[in-house]
Formats: C-alpha cells, sequence, structure tokens
C-alpha cells in the first residue's frame, strides 16, 4: 500500500465532489467554503459504517474490499486510469475488472489517425473484438478485401480464416479461443457470449473451445500467414491496450515473407539498465 499516494489520489477526488449535488450543505471552514464532500459524507452515500472512508484515506485499512474501492470509484466519477490507480495504491495489484462495462468499447477518435500514421497492418477493436478502425494496409490480408466486422468471429469460424490463418487448428486456434474464454469471464458482453455459443455448436472449433488452454497473450506471438497478396509468410503480433478502454486493443501485424519461421525476437532494454 502507498499511503501518501492513495491519501492524495482519494482526497482530491473527493474535493471535486459538490455537496448540494447530494443534497448537503457546504460547510464552512474558518470563514471559507469547505472544498467537496466531508469523510462522514462519504461513509452516509456509500452506505458504510461511520469512519469507513476516513480509515480508507488514511490508508489504515491494510486490505480493503474491492466492493468498497468500486463504490467509492463511482461515487467521485473516476475514469479508469484513477481506478487502476486507486487498486495500485490501495491494493498493490491491478483491478479485477474496468471500473465501467463500456469502458472497453470506446477509443478517442485520435486512434484512426495514429493508425493511419503505422506502415504495417494495423487496427484496434474494442473489448469484444469488433472492429473500431483499420488502416490502409489491412484489407489486403481479408479474402476480396473484405475486412470483418468482428476479427474474433472471423478467426474462429469463418471458413477463409482457416486457409488464411495457416496451421489454423495448432498455431492459431489454441491461442485464440483461450483468449475468447478470458473475455467471457470478464466483460459478459452480448456480443462475446453469442459469439462462444457459436464456437461451442461449430464442429471444428467447438471441441478446441473444451479442450480449455492456458490464455496466451498475443503481444510478441508469431503466427504464420498465407497472406491473399503477399503469399506465404509469417507475422508478428504487437499488442497494446488503450490505456482509457481497458479491453480495447491496438494489434499491429509485421508480416515476413517466407515458409521458415524467424529467428527469435532479440530483446529491447534501455540503455544503462542491467
Amino acid at each position: 500500500m502507498n499511503k501518501e499516494a492513495l491519501r492524495d489520489l482519494l482526497k482530491s477526488h473527493r474535493d471535486r465532489i459538490n455537496p448540494e449535488d447530494h443534497g448537503y450543505e457546504r460547510l464552512s471552514r474558518q470563514g471559507r467554503r469547505a472544498p467537496g464532500l466531508t469523510q462522514h459524507q462519504c461513509d452516509q452515500l456509500l452506505t458504510r459504517e461511520m469512519g469507513t472512508y476516513r480509515l480508507l484515506e488514511s490508508g489504515r485499512n491494510p486490505r480493503p474490499k474491492t466492493d468498497l474501492l468500486r463504490d467509492v470509484a463511482t461515487l467521485f466519477g473516476m475514469d479508469e486510469h484513477a481506478w487502476v490507480l486507486l487498486n495500485r495504491y490501495a491494493l498493490g495489484q491491478e483491478p479485477p475488472a474496468p471500473l465501467y462495462t463500456d469502458s472497453g468499447f470506446q477509443v478517442p477518435s485520435s486512434w484512426q489517425q495514429a493508425v493511419d500514421g503505422i506502415e504495417h497492418m494495423a487496427y484496434v477493436t474494442d473489448a469484444a473484438w469488433n472492429m473500431v478502425c483499420h488502416n490502409k494496409h489491412l484489407p489486403g490480408m481479408y479474402p476480396g478485401r473484405r475486412v470483418p466486422q468482428n476479427v474474433m468471429r472471423w478467426m474462429c469460424l469463418d471458413p477463409e480464416a482457416r486457409t488464411v490463418l495457416a496451421d489454423w487448428e495448432t498455431e492459431w486456434a489454441p491461442r485464440i479461443l483461450p483468449q475468447l474464454r478470458a473475455a467471457v469471464a470478464i466483460h459478459h458482453d452480448a456480443t462475446v457470449k453469442q459469439l462462444e455459443t457459436d464456437v461451442m455448436a461449430d464442429p471444428v472449433a467447438g471441441p478446441l473451445y473444451e479442450a480449455r488452454g492456458a490464455v496466451i497473450h498475443p503481444d510478441g506471438d508469431e503466427r504464420p500467414l498465407d497472406h491473399p497478396v503477399l503469399g506465404r509468410g509469417w507475422v508478428t503480433m504487437c499488442s497494446a491496450t488503450p490505456e482509457g478502454s481497458p479491453g480495447a486493443r491496438l494489434m499491429i501485424l509485421l508480416f515476413r515473407p517466407g515458409a521458415a519461421r524467424p529467428a527469435p525476437h532479440t530483446i529491447l532494454r534501455a540503455p544503462g539498465t542491467p
């Protein structure tokens, strides 16, 4: 626990809340209007015992429950970045799920311009793998240049995908299907749930999905690809998440022609680090 950072984060957000918006009079302090809610008012609005919030803000609650942190973050109108910081400062870990259910389903429009500036195939999907934006290099990867509305659905179920994604049953399915299972557990999104239902009903993908397997993050992974335009080769997958949209994903696909698996990548480190 980082008590000082936790106190500063909570107090700065508490001071921004107008008590009058919640039916309280703003208290005066030595002739000046006090900022924000009082700690006692926080307890009342959180429907917690008196002193609960004070212990949290002061860092004297050594292991606050996640539901308390979530209620506080919601009361204070925190964004996803502040929600991450709250969990790090209070618990020393990442939050178990986004603060808002729709956070991973919207990204700033500036991401389109960012993707357009990438010279490799690149795209952004939301938390349900719906295509949000892509650059001009991506359509050539799909037969007929038909970019799918949902990337995961295409990878799991489209017959054309099992040709483009070379060695689909051994190189792709064991890596993408566990990601779907993890998303079902976290997001409870109707699109994701329907995709899971359709995958389980598929005679090829269903048994592979039921076989389970560990979640393998795509970042840095290399997989064979039969590119409709560029021919047989390998893609290195570079993955990142927009900080304000947990669950959304930027994917950059580095294509190398040739049938042989590329040599392992070296690791980059900042100069002077061990």
